[in-house]
């Protein structure tokens, strides 16, 4: 089974019907049906969250992450021996990558899985970390 991290710039593609909605829905198939095992960061979360609070409202951010909650996407913490969020400030310290883009790329690193996003900030780190391209 594979592993797949997705970044919040692939489930704002899906939800907001970009041209990556469909790589990103087939994707989200196959994790339901258990031939890819789905995580996302919980500050990735927050990125979407906040992104749909800001653009619309609180009512439509509680809506997207309720409907996040039935996908087969198991939301990752930062954890208490702080592995997770070393690994994040390390990507984040050698500068240009975002707070939120730091820990899917650790994430990644971490459970050895393919990163799905679109995002070119992540073209840094294609040397550390597996990328599922969506554009």
């Amino acid at each position: 089974m594979a592993v797949k991290i997705l970044d919040s710039w692939a489930l704002m593609a899906f939800y907001n019907g970009e041209p990556a909605a469909e790589a990103v829905e087939e994707i989200l198939f196959q994790g339901a049906q258990g031939r890819h095992h789905l995580y996302m960061s919980v500050i990735n979360w927050v990125e979407i969250y906040t992104a749909y609070a800001r653009r619309d409202s609180q009512t439509a951010a509680e809506a997207v992450i309720q409907e996040i909650a039935t996908l087969s996407i198991e939301i990752v913490g930062v954890g208490d021996d702080l592995k997770l969020a070393r690994q994040a400030a390390i990507y984040k310290a050698r500068g240009e990558i975002s707070y939120g883009d730091a820990y899917g790329a650790a994430l990644a690193r971490e459970k050895k899985a393919e990163l799905v996003t679109g995002d070119s900030e992540f073209k840094k780190l294609e040397k550390d970390i597996k990328i599922h391209w969506l554009v």
